[in-house]
């Protein structure tokens, strides 16, 4: 996923540099409620990012974890963070991608991207907001030979939430259950988000429930990555 990310960044004009001095984000931490001790890493993140002109996550979490830090006083400026497929759309203007990927894929909206980024409309919010269409949706529209199809609840969480996953481990796994059967009627192949905390929980679920489906970052799909089982879901 992440050389993935890097490939789909210089492939499209940007300059990018992997500091090497930086660490988590802290969103455990901040998610636990432990304020206090996410902040020394918020600190570290300013340190480390703030001679760059843009931030940019390939996880919509980190990017909504890092948007909040910046809003609640930082010591130091810190740069505009962008989600990867946000930077690409909204900043570099990418409107094709050169890439084949000749399989059906659907696209897992994740949580922090739709609801705290605003990365595409929530379905909850129904006809009284202003439509969104996903930056990520728009790049897999653009990748030759893909079929997106859609699920029946179009946004519904998967379960992980991070340390929910632990303290409600039945609840969650049941919603992720739930979201890989919702997936596998699409017929789809391969399910992408803009998160890998998703992917990494639906994948889990799907691999104990011996479901046909494989898990890729999106950005390992707009690059045109093979499949993580070799050979397994050509299209006909």
């Amino acid at each position: 996923m992440a050389w993935a990310s890097l490939e789909l960044l210089e492939a499209h004009g940007a300059d990018v540099d992997v500091p090497s001095g930086q660490t988590c984000c802290g969103q455990p931490l901040s998610n636990m409620g432990a304020a206090a001790a996410a902040r020394p890493l918020g600190a570290r993140f300013t340190a480390t990012f703030s001679g760059y002109d843009h931030v940019v996550c390939p996880s919509g979490s980190c990017t909504a974890m890092l948007h909040r830090f910046a809003a609640h006083g930082a010591s130091a400026p810190v740069p505009r963070v962008y989600e990867l497929c946000e930077f690409l759309v909204d900043v570099l203007g990418v409107q094709q991608i050169e890439a084949s990927f000749p399989h059906r894929v659907v696209l897992h909206q994740s949580c922090h991207a739709l609801r705290e980024l605003g990365l595409g409309t929530p379905s909850e919010l129904g006809g009284g907001a202003t439509p969104r269409d996903n930056p990520g949706r728009k790049l897999l529209a653009a990748v030759k030979g893909l079929t997106l199809v859609e699920p029946t609840r179009a946004d519904e969480c998967c379960g992980f939430g991070g340390s929910f996953c632990v303290t409600e481990a039945a609840l969650s796994s049941r919603m992720g259950e739930d979201r890989v059967l919702d997936f596998e009627r699409t017929g789809a192949r391969v399910v992408t988000s803009l998160d890998m905390s998703c992917l990494m929980h639906l994948s889990g679920v799907s691999r104990r429930q011996q479901r046909p489906l494989d898990f890729m970052h999106i950005a390992e799909v707009l690059r045109g990555r093979p499949l993580p089982r070799p050979g397994a879901g050509d299209e006909p």
